[in-house]
């Protein structure tokens, strides 16, 4: 972490926009607040955010909206707020594009530590993406573009995935058919050891799922192995 850090924090209740911009203030970051999402759309457009805090549960346009809409225009780390601590609304809120998600009440010495994480992942990209990279892709019948980052399935809708579902998706690929646990895919994409509350395999495993399954509650494509980790189930073909 260092000074440059900006992390613009999107919630409606002015009491924990305060809490909070003291707190990570104090752990050395630059703050910005906003209370709804065009304060939220003002300070990107003037200001390089390097991560947003966003709140689920604001009036009017929602974090789920938010993040939706930041993700078709941004690969801007988001973390997650919420009040309802279901496992159907965190996976919700990850599925739209979230890169974690905290249920209030929470520990802010947590959100610093998972704030590290996020932001030394987001870092990690660029360097990944350096890697030779074949054009084109063919696994299941489905096509990756190497170079757009995008996937299709016949004359179906393109995806186009963002930096961290395409790294894993790539380190599958190039390991398929084989279990690879979860802290080697923690350490050869993003080059960093496990913590306990990083999810972020998880995470892009899930979004993964979403797009690639008929049905991601039973996948059958991205399988998880007992007592191991996640292994892609295809024959792949490159050109």
């Amino acid at each position: 972490m260092t000074k440059s850090d900006h992390i613009l924090i999107v919630d409606d209740d002015p009491e924990i926009r305060q809490l909070l911009s003291d707190y990570l203030q104090s752990a050395g970051y630059r703050i910005w607040t906003a209370a709804d999402g065009n304060e939220m759309r003002k300070w990107l457009e003037t200001v390089q955010i390097d991560l947003i805090v966003l709140d689920l549960m604001m009036p009017g346009e929602d974090g789920l909206a938010l993040c939706r809409d930041l993700r078709a225009r941004s690969e801007t780390p988001v973390i997650m707020l919420t009040a309802r601590g279901s496992p159907l609304d965190r996976i919700v809120g990850l599925e739209v594009g979230a890169d974690d998600y905290m249920p209030k009440p929470f520990d802010p010495r947590e959100l610093v530590a998972r704030i590290k994480v996020v932001l030394k992942r987001a870092r990690s990209y660029p360097l990944q993406a350096e890697r030779n990279e074949p054009g084109t892709i063919e696994f299941a019948d489905w096509r990756l573009d190497t170079q757009a980052r995008q996937l299709q399935k016949g004359d179906g809708p393109v995806i186009t995935l963002g930096s961290s579902d395409y790294l894993v998706l790539r380190t599958l690929i190039e390991h398929a058919n084989k279990a690879l646990t979860r802290d080697y895919l923690l350490n050869n994409v993003y080059s960093k050891e496990s913590l306990p509350f990083d999810r972020s395999i998880d995470v892009c495993i899930s979004r993964l799922r979403q797009h690639l399954e008929p049905d991601p509650r039973h996948p059958t494509l991205i399988r998880t192995v007992r007592n191991t980790g996640y292994m892609l189930t295809a024959d792949i073909k490159t050109a």
